[in-house]
Parts: C-alpha cells; sequence; structure tokens
C-alpha cells in the first residue's frame, strides 16, 4: 500500500475544487489571547499556500486546546485565523459553527484560491468520541462541506496519532492524501526509527516515567546511549536510592525504574547533580548541589552543570540524536540551563559531527524557540509531541496507516 500525496492530488488538478485540509494550529497563548509560538501555523504553511496557488477552495480545520466537547470562546480559534490572515497575505475568515450552517454557507461561498477556516473542531463532542458511530457521523459533516468532487488533505502531524473525526475517518470520506508537512515528517523520523547512524543518543525528559516507559523500552535496546533528564529522572535517582525531597516522584514507578537500571546498566545516562530551589518559583534563587545534597524541603527544577556537560559530551559525540522532553523548568530562565546545553550540543553535533539531530516536538520544539537558539541547525525540528514519539517508539500512526490506500 502507498499513501498519495498532496503532489499527486496538485498534479490531478485543484482548480474550483473544495479541499478539506485538517492542520494542527494547537499553539500556545497567553492570558490575553495572544499567540506565543506560531511554530505550527508556520509549518503549515506550504501546504495551504500550494493548494491555494493551485486554485483550490482550501477548508482548513484544526482543534486548539481542550474545550471537551463545548463551546468555549476561550479556545476559538480566531487567533490562528489572524495569524493566517497575516502570513498568507490574505483574509481568512473564521466560520461561526464548525460543520453546521455558517460553516456551509461561507464554504459553498468560497471561490478559487480563498481559504476558510472551520471554528475549534474539538468544540463538537464527536471529534474525539470512543464511539466511532458518533465520529463517523461528525466526519460525514465535515465532508460535505467539500461538496462534489472534494479531497481531504492530512497535513497535521500532531494529530495523526490519534482516531479522531477530523483526522482519520474524514479519510475514509473522501479521497484522502497525505499534506507536505505530514510526509516530511514521517518520512524523517521514519529514517530515524529504521536506520539511524551510530553512535545513536536518545534525549528523554518530561514529568512522568510511566509516558515514556514504552518509548525507553523501545530505544534503549536500539539506541547506545538514554540520555534521561526533566521531571522523571527524580525517579530514577530515588530507584537509585537518592532522597529527591520535594522533586516530582512517581513512587509507583520506583521498582520499574530500578529493573530498567538494571537491564540497561550504562546505556541510561542520569543526573550527577542538580539546580535546586526551596519551592516552585520563576524568581526562587538556585543552588548547586550533589545527588544527596537536596536541602530538606526543597526540590530540584533542572540538572545540575556538570550533568549538563556530561549529556553534551555524550550529544557532540553522536552521529544521530532524537530529543523530546526538556532538562528542567525551561520557562523559569534561571532553570533553563540544563534544556539549553543539549539544545545547544544538538546544534554543535549537527555542525561538527555531521549528525542527524531531530527534536522531537512539544515542549523541546517551543524551547528551542523560548531559548531564541537557531532552528537551522537542527536537522529537523518535529511539530508533533505524542506522534513523533509514538512513531519511533514503532506504533501505527492511525491518521497516518489511513491515508495508504
Amino acid at each position: 500500500m502507498t499513501t498519495q500525496t498532496l503532489q499527486q492530488l496538485l498534479d490531478e488538478g485543484v482548480d474550483g475544487r473544495h479541499v478539506i485540509v485538517r492542520s494542527d494550529f494547537n499553539v500556545p497563548l497567553d492570558e490575553d489571547g495572544n499567540i506565543t509560538d506560531a511554530g505550527r501555523i508556520d509549518a503549515s504553511l506550504p501546504t495551504l499556500r500550494a493548494l491555494l496557488y493551485g486554485g483550490a477552495k482550501v477548508i482548513a480545520m484544526a482543534h486548539l486546546g481542550r474545550p471537551k466537547g463545548e463551546v468555549n470562546p476561550a479556545f476559538s480559534l480566531q487567533p490562528v485565523a489572524e495569524a493566517l490572515s497575516e502570513r498568507l497575505g490574505q483574509f481568512v475568515a473564521l466560520a461561526g459553527d464548525v460543520s453546521g450552517e455558517d460553516a456551509h454557507e461561507r464554504a459553498n461561498g468560497l471561490t478559487e484560491g480563498e481559504i476558510l477556516l472551520l471554528e475549534n473542531v474539538r468544540f463538537d463532542p464527536r471529534e474525539t468520541s470512543k464511539d466511532e458511530a458518533e465520529r463517523e457521523e461528525f466526519a460525514a459533516e465535515l465532508a460535505d462541506l467539500a461538496a462534489d468532487n472534494g479531497a481531504f488533505v492530512s497535513d497535521g502531524f500532531g494529530v495523526v496519532h490519534r482516531a479522531q473525526a477530523s483526522v482519520y475517518d474524514i479519510a475514509k470520506k473522501l479521497p484522502a492524501y497525505a499534506g507536505y508537512l505530514v510526509e516530511k515528517e514521517v518520512s524523517t523520523l521514519s529514517a530515524v526509527k529504521d536506520a539511524p547512524e551510530h553512535p545513536y543518543v536518545v534525549v528523554l525528559g518530561g514529568s512522568k516515567v510511566s509516558d515514556k516507559l514504552g518509548v525507553i523500552e523501545a530505544l534503549a535496546a536500539k539506541a547506545d546511549k538514554v540520555v534521561i533528564g526533566g521531571g522523571m529522572c527524580y525517579t530514577f535517582l530515588a530507584a537509585q536510592g537518592h532522597n529527591v525531597q520535594n522533586s516530582l516522584l512517581q513512587e509507583d514507578m520506583i521498582a520499574t525504574c530500578k529493573e530498567l537500571i538494571e537491564r540497561y546498566g550504562d546505556k541510561l545516562v542520569l543526573p550527577i547533580d542538580l539546580a535546586v530551589a526551596e519551592k516552585f518559583d520563576k524568581d526562587a534563587a538556585k543552588e548547586t548541589v550533589d545527588l544527596d545534597g537536596i536541602p530538606e524541603g526543597w526540590l530540584s527544577l533542572d540538572i545540575g552543570p556538570e550533568t549538563a556537560k556530561l549529556y553534551a559530551a555524550a550529544i557532540e559525540d553522536s552521529k544521530t540524536v532524537f530529543w523530546n522532553g526538556p532538562m528542567g523548568v525551561f520557562e523559569f530562565p534561571q532553570f533553563a540551563d540544563g534544556t539549553k546545553a543539549v539544545a545547544e550540543a544538538m546544534i554543535a553535533a549537527t555542525k561538527n559531527n555531521d549528525s542527524f539531530t531531530v527534536v522531537g516536538g512539544g515542549d523541546s520544539a517551543a524551547s528551542v524557540r523560548t531559548l531564541g537558539l537557531d532552528e537551522d541547525g537542527f536537522s529537523h525540528i518535529s511539530t508533533g509531541g505524542g506522534a513523533s514519539l509514538e512513531l519511533i517508539e514503532g506504533k501505527e500512526l492511525p491518521g497516518a496507516v489511513v491515508l495508504s490506500k
């Protein structure tokens, strides 16, 4: 089976055709509703521009946040419509609903080279329903917006690991194609999964061991080193017998971490010092301590400087690096050093060692932009955190598999 691509659709011709595009516009907003990181919007532009240039009547759809199946103005895609208008250089109207009367009127009124953005698909509870019949019903309503001779383009890589109505079920209702972004993401990450050049280093952060357990087990067998930071490293340190005080800890995972340490030994690279604070606060004073030196009642919010050097050395000696998850609370400037060290080491490996370096989306990708690092210094920055992890782990991505005919 082969996946139909956007280029095939463009070759067939899209002039005057309605094309529904599932994008990933799940961008972070500040308290005033302003977009703080437009990386996913920017990543969607090549597909949208190609369709608009080809004369398609484009209907873009996406979700934002977790409105839990209810209309909630706080999760409206209005900021996205404004950002798209600015970037595309043309007005992007936002429908007043998802698949209702306003969406249909606006879709019917599109002319060649125009684009409409549907309101947040997760305002409809059927989008994420576990009942296949409910999802199918919603997908059929979405597909109806394309009228006759329509098509569907899947370009939201950040959601292809979900069997949801606007991602999976709609692909069975219309001729379906992989957009430029999905095609690039799947191709790039599959190369890392299937044929990484060694030494191969995996860097994992994030808050919970349970969230990354499958990834650790899947990749430890393939990688030369698995470097562990972030909140989940404290459960590993507790498994080694260290008192992590008030640091993030999954007590029910300590035994599992002990087993992983015994099974993989030196392949697992853990912190040797820590950056700690008295409380979880952006203005908290930072101290550096050894693994048994956390003051009573304090907590660690980042790896320490010696650990950062250790991790950087492993990365700079690699030929392939996959990174998912920050090393600390990078949103607090004084606890961003570990994350910055990992990112800068990857940039150095790309430049000096011709290494293939992949940032696995999510908070890792956000940290690169937050810290003002050169995005071109990495081989690839993924737009999908969970999707990239599941693909690297070897799991099937429903929203990608459904595109194969």
